[in-house]
């Protein structure tokens, strides 16, 4: 991919379509004129009318990842903002900031005391490739914006947009205040993982950035904390061309996908335990000598360890997962005497309970997670994957199993084996206008020989509609289908408890029912 000519689409290549928020902001690429200088002068506009609306009055805290159009989307949405007359504050010497960062600022600020509340904005497309671009808001709660504030300024950007942004304003003046970002979080890093237990147990750790915006942070959370941690790749490459190709033979940060993560998989070997993160490190990927472990069974794995190993936690704290995530945590859960709460996909269904800390954890099935603090406190109410891949070093430094040991040899045995697979394909509009037309009552019968037990379409914990449905058979084998929030997809989540032939079984029968 060629960067100047991404660049100059930025500034000078006309916009193909308005600003649609979907499950994580407004994404898309300048060479398809679906993220365009026009799009970030709207949407910050929009931004800075919601803030004043709502009297959000303190600071906002701007990040930006490695991605390309990041920097010149960062530049563009300064300027709009400082001519709105907000109080910006940014990361020292422009340095990039992962998302967790931005969340735990506007809590750090909030939980101050101060009479005037902060929130933020990040700039990334997260794990998409080197092409794309996006832009998320963060409320003064610290989490993803939900469905009321993201139409919004969906809206407001779109009517901006429809005008030529007359109405935007901007400012060539940079009077944003600069702090450091870096230390600020590493320094509350104990609050949240024990890291004095992973010092003691001298674990030889391997982390990989894959070119993100955390790439600089490893480092001082090595030394601060003591950790015999390497960092294993320190490039910085808007194009990303160090990447191994994914299964679909693009490039994408995908931490959880074997195929992108190769580089560290080959290493495995070298290090007790080893982890990698998405672009904006919301998202782990954890490596150890067996391989890259399933996201799912990294997500048991770690409610089942925190459950035994936060004592100060109340014990009717809930645990949130995301209706496409694996019925082992459900099993897990439920064998520890907690209670789940269930949501649609979108981590912003978990900010209230991480918000308000009634919910101890919450994860969704594409390795992104995040928990309270060793105290019960909030910590990040946006997906920390610095906090997780962490987490998988305090499990092995204090149970002397690996999470992938824990996962075969104490949760397999004890829950038995599912076999777990996302397949996405093409979605018309067609499909998609049955997809939110069903009811539980839609489908009935059986599917490869099981019954069906229930049909959902709206989730357990919350009763938000998932935007599809989810239907159970009788041995705990499940199917799920739904349209992607952030692409033109349609995404099949299919679990079996009978094995990897039941699972093909389902797979060929579980279209036909609903198309």
């Amino acid at each position: 991919m060629e960067i100047n000519e991404l660049l100059n689409a930025y500034y000078d290549r006309p916009i193909s379509s308005g600003v649609e928020f979907g499950t994580s902001g407004h994404r898309g690429s300048a060479l398809k004129g679906t993220f365009n200088e026009p799009h970030i002068l709207a949407i910050a506009q929009a931004i800075a009318e919601f803030r004043a609306k709502q009297k959000t009055t303190g600071p906002l805290y701007l990040g930006f990842d490695t991605h390309a159009l990041s920097q010149p989307a960062y530049k563009s949405a300064i300027e709009v903002l400082s001519a709105n007359g907000v109080a910006l504050i940014i990361n020292k010497n422009n340095e990039y900031t992962p998302t967790p960062v931005i969340s735990r600022l506007i809590l750090s600020h909030n939980q101050k005391g101060h009479q005037q509340p902060a929130d933020g904005i990040v700039i990334t497309p997260s794990h998409n490739g080197p092409q794309a671009g996006g832009i998320k808001y963060n409320p003064p709660n610290g989490g993803p914006a939900d469905t009321t504030i993201t139409k919004w300024i969906e809206e407001r950007a779109n009517q901006l947009l429809k005008d030529n942004n007359k109405g935007v304003k901007r400012s060539q003046e940079n009077n944003a205040k600069q702090i450091n970002f870096i230390d600020l979080f590493i320094n509350d890093l104990e609050k949240v993982v024990e890291l004095e237990v992973i010092k003691k147990a001298g674990l030889k750790i391997g982390a990989d950035p894959l070119g993100g915006s955390g790439v600089h942070y490893w480092e001082p959370i090595a030394k601060k904390y003591g950790l015999n941690l390497t960092v294993v790749n320190k490039i910085i490459d808007p194009t990303f061309s160090f990447m191994p190709l994914d299964s679909d033979q693009t490039i994408r940060m995908d931490c959880s996908s074997p195929d992108a993560m190769a580089g560290l998989i080959a290493l495995k070997d070298n290090y007790d335990i080893a982890f990698g993160n998405d672009p904006d490190f919301d998202r782990h990927g954890i490596v150890t000598p067996d391989g890259l472990m399933n996201p799912n069974h990294y997500l048991a794995v770690a409610i089942w360890y925190l459950l035994q190993n936060r004592p100060r936690w109340p014990t009717n704290l809930k645990i949130g997962k995301t209706v496409v995530s694996s019925s082992m945590i459900d099993k897990v859960v439920a064998g520890l005497g907690r209670e789940l709460y269930e949501v649609p996909v979108g981590f912003k269904w978990f900010v209230p309970g991480l918000y308000e800390g009634w919910l101890a954890f919450g994860g969704e099935e594409s390795a992104g997670a995040s928990l309270l603090t060793k105290e019960g406190k909030v910590w990040t109410t946006d997906k920390d994957g610095f906090s997780l891949a962490l987490l998988s070093a305090e499990i092995l430094a204090k149970t002397g199993q690996t999470p992938s040991q824990i996962y075969n040899k104490v949760l397999v045995p004890k829950y038995g084996q599912p076999y777990y697979r996302r397949v996405d394909g093409p979605i018309s509009d067609q499909q998609k206008a049955v997809l939110k037309s069903l009811t539980p009552d839609s489908i009935t019968g059986s599917v490869a020989g099981q019954p069906i037990v229930k049909v959902i379409t709206t989730a357990p914990g919350n009763n938000a509609p998932l935007g599809g449905l989810k239907v159970i058979l009788a041995d705990s084998s499940w199917f799920a289908l739904r349209p992607s929030g952030t692409e033109p997809k349609m995404k099949l989540y299919i679990e079996s408890w009978s094995g990897e032939d039941f699972w093909q079984k389902i797979y060929a029968e579980a279209p036909k029912l609903i198309f």
